[in-house]
């Protein structure tokens, strides 16, 4: 239920049925140009692709592996798909879907990040590594080495780093681009289960949320001290920045979605309830739409729950 004002900072707009998708379901992408939408079915081992324009689930991408993260290339209109089941990257054409290719990474292979300058693919995997893969060539071009299993990493531009989660090492680790080793680690001291993790890299502050206990912290960028720290719902795997709004998102895995006014000091406008499981997600800043998946229920089936941000 919202907590301030009869708004909710975000307001339901339309749900997209997503058929007979079992358990659970990871990390979501969008092709821009075609409003599409492509959900990670990491149980279901498959990929489902919905007409945000229309409002339906316009085709599935099956035989699959555990797909945890996916991205979009626009330069050369190619899905990524990372399956944690046997360490594949597959790729896919955006206009058909067809199968083009297909790199063995590593155990784990799981999320994923495309950077627009240079262009490069980002891929988290293994005990402790990312993988820089050439868009075009679709080979991997250097390695990063860390201590532990990279979960959610963040690009930042104007700094030219790579922020990276690492919840089994209790650290984030902080990494220049073209290296191939962080340059340094923040300890995350009490705080465990740093799974999400968001930047605002026009006000140079990382947003990351933890799930034990559940707690909402936003550093300095540059320095890794705290700017503010705020209770959280529970079970978050995904967090977003909304720079036009000044606010960040949160979807809990407990069936809540959290919202913070960062001009408040991150004060929390709103608890909005959803579905249990529903933790993965997607905010479209062009599109000015927040994507949650919602996993399906005892009586429930899998949906895209679609939000309109209010002003």
């Amino acid at each position: 239920m919202a907590q301030q004002g009869d708004r909710p900072p975000v307001e339901l707009e339309t749900t997209v049925a997503l058929g007979n998708v079992k358990g659970r379901i990871d990390h979501l992408a969008v092709d821009l140009a075609r409003k599409r939408l492509f959900i990670a079915e990491l149980e279901n081992n498959s990929l489902g692709i919905v007409d945000l324009d229309r409002g339906t689930l316009l085709h599935r991408i099956s035989g699959l592996s555990e797909p945890q993260g996916v991205g979009y290339i626009p330069s050369t209109d190619m899905i990524v798909v990372a399956n944690g089941g046997d360490g594949t990257v597959r790729f896919f054409r955006g206009e058909d879907f067809a199968a083009t290719a297909q790199l063995k990474l590593g155990e784990d292979a799981d999320n994923v990040r495309v950077s627009a300058r240079p262009e490069k693919v980002y891929i988290g995997y293994g005990s402790g590594a990312l993988a820089a893969i050439d868009p075009v060539s679709l080979a991997t071009m250097r390695e990063i080495t860390l201590p532990t299993h990279p979960e959610s990493f963040q690009l930042s531009p104007s700094l030219r780093r790579i922020f990276v989660n690492l919840p089994d090492a209790h650290a984030i680790a902080v990494v220049d681009r073209d290296a191939t080793r962080p340059r340094e680690s923040w300890a995350t001291g009490k705080y465990r289960g740093n799974f999400a993790m968001a930047l605002d890299d026009q006000n140079q502050r990382i947003v990351v949320a933890y799930r034990k206990p559940a707690k909402l912290s936003v550093l300095d960028m540059r320095t890794g001290a705290t700017i503010a720290g705020r209770d959280t719902c529970g079970d978050v795997d995904d967090v977003f920045t909304d720079a036009r709004r000044r606010r960040v998102y949160a979807t809990c895995g407990e069936g809540f979605i959290d919202v913070f006014d960062s001009r408040s000091g991150y004060k929390r406008l709103a608890r909005i309830a959803t579905r249990r499981g529903a933790r993965t997600s997607l905010f479209i800043p062009a599109l000015d739409r927040l994507a949650v998946a919602v996993r399906a229920s005892e009586t429930e089936p899998a949906a895209l729950w679609i939000y309109r941000p209010s002003p």
